[in-house]
């Protein structure tokens, strides 16, 4: 006996059809239309789409930072993430200078224990390569792939901090053209970012429009620039992650036309938030929108919708790194660069794709569950068991009404942070029910499952998306 969706249609990244779909245990058993009821429980599906549950590959849960941790933990962002029918989230665990990756590995798991509502991967940040010219770091990411662990980022930004050298990052591609994982990238020129900084802030410019104002577009572009070049020589993919302007996008789009494995994400707050919108230098709250990247100009938002549509850029995530305003944000209430980066967005994701991509025609309904489900599934290694809806993958399915309306809100969402980036947006589309490995974990926008039940995923190297 199993749960029987029925009268649905059922939308992929390659196909849309009418199709019953019939999970059993853990997995979907069937796909297809006229499944009989027999002794199954039944879903009612009308009028409603029938899709994979979604993939947030780029979240920051229970993260200390800047002398604070992000405000949700595993239990309340992954709740959040299933309620906004996201299934399945990849965090990072963040290996600490001198100290060997499985001790991040360890702790990162003892942050999930018993609180992950949804399952979860961990990206590896590498901080420190160690000794031996690197050989115990490089060794440590063996072993990390080992135990399914198979990507790994490292940063170009923030100096003395999270920033590896350039000898660093190319040490690790190399490893990762052996290994199969795949190196995330954080982009930005930290070293010229850093004198910029300084230069602002000894003019006393010290508002959060500032973070803005002192990363460039063209510090991302070249970052991105030299990230491909060094995995072109090292022969091995790279990930761009949080992708935020033209400049950096025509970077990737470059490569890609070379033939070139480069890949890239980007995030809603960069397809919808901007500079002139919502940074205007009016008072501390725009503290609100400080993340990294940072804000772009409003002219960026139509070029990184062509990226999607194009296939220059492959993901949307989130980077959901939430900060609470009232007293997290006003860390650096007198100088831009203690405020604590990230927003909250795990909720949203998919809301605002559907409403924004497929309700405004820019990107089809297949395109929409590429980009926040198959597409992640494919690069990160989770594909078909995540990703899809096909015979043996996970009972990771999400019933979503496109014409149920919703209001985005502090008041009313179900992250643990004091606001909301896209407070007042009305978006048309959202999750009716979600199914977790064929458990009924959210309905009506109420999770009804359990904390803890979400399993750690040993990811597979060499996911797909470049061999």
């Amino acid at each position: 006996m199993g749960i029987l969706i029925q009268n649905g249609t059922v939308v992929t990244a390659e196909a849309t059809i009418r199709a019953d779909v019939l999970l059993e245990g853990s997995t979907i058993k069937e796909v297809r239309a006229g499944i009989p009821p027999a002794e199954h429980t039944t879903v009612d599906a009308a009028q409603m789409l029938v899709l994979p549950g979604g993939i947030d590959a780029h979240t920051h849960l229970d993260m200390p930072f800047g002398g604070t941790t992000s405000a949700d933990d595993f239990e309340t962002g992954t709740r959040a993430a299933a309620i906004g029918g996201t299934t399945t989230i990849v965090d990072f665990a963040i290996q600490a200078r001198g100290a060997k990756m499985r001790d991040a590995l360890d702790t990162w798991w003892k942050k999930a224990e018993g609180k992950a509502c949804i399952d979860y991967g961990l990206h590896m940040i590498v901080t420190d390569l160690g000794s031996d010219n690197g050989k115990a770091g490089l060794d440590d990411m063996d072993e990390m792939v080992r135990e399914g662990v198979a990507s790994f980022k490292l940063f170009m930004a923030y100096p003395n901090v999270l920033m590896a050298d350039d000898a660093t990052i190319f040490k690790a591609l190399k490893q990762t053209a052996s290994n199969g994982a795949l190196i995330c990238m954080h982009a930005e020129n930290g070293s010229v970012i850093d004198v910029i900084v300084q230069q602002a802030l000894a003019e006393g410019k010290t508002a959060p429009i500032y973070h803005a104002l002192t990363r460039p577009t063209i510090a991302e572009a070249e970052a991105v620039q030299r990230a491909i070049a060094m995995a072109e020589i090292a022969g091995a993919p790279v990930y761009i992650v949080h992708l935020s302007s033209e400049d950096a996008l025509n970077q990737v789009r470059e490569a890609r036309d070379r033939g070139v494995p480069a890949f890239a994400e980007t995030c809603p707050q960069y397809l919808l938030l901007s500079l002139e919108d919502n940074m205007r230098n009016n008072s501390f709250e725009d503290a609100k929108y400080v993340f990294t990247p940072p804000l772009r100009e409003k002219k960026n938002q139509a070029r990184l919708w062509d990226g999607l549509k194009t296939d220059n850029l492959q993901v949307v995530s989130t980077d959901h790194c939430p900060f609470c305003f009232a007293d997290q944000k006003t860390l650096g209430a007198d100088d831009f660069t203690k405020i604590p980066n990230g927003g909250p967005g795990i909720e949203n994701r998919l809301q605002l794709i559907h409403h924004h991509g497929v309700n405004s025609g820019k990107i089809t309904l297949n395109r929409f569950v590429e980009i926040t489900s198959t597409a992640p599934a494919r690069i990160f290694g989770m594909y078909p068991s995540k990703g899809t809806i096909a015979v043996g993958s996970d009972a990771d399915i999400v019933i979503w009404d496109p014409h149920a309306d919703h209001t985005i809100s502090a008041a009313t969402h179900n992250m643990r942070v004091d606001y909301s980036m896209f407070e007042g947006f009305k978006v048309t589309g959202n999750a009716r029910q979600v199914f977790s490995r064929g458990e009924l974990i959210v309905e009506h926008g109420k999770f009804i499952g359990k904390a803890g039940r979400g399993n750690y995923l040993k990811r597979a190297a060499r996911g797909g998306a470049w061999r």
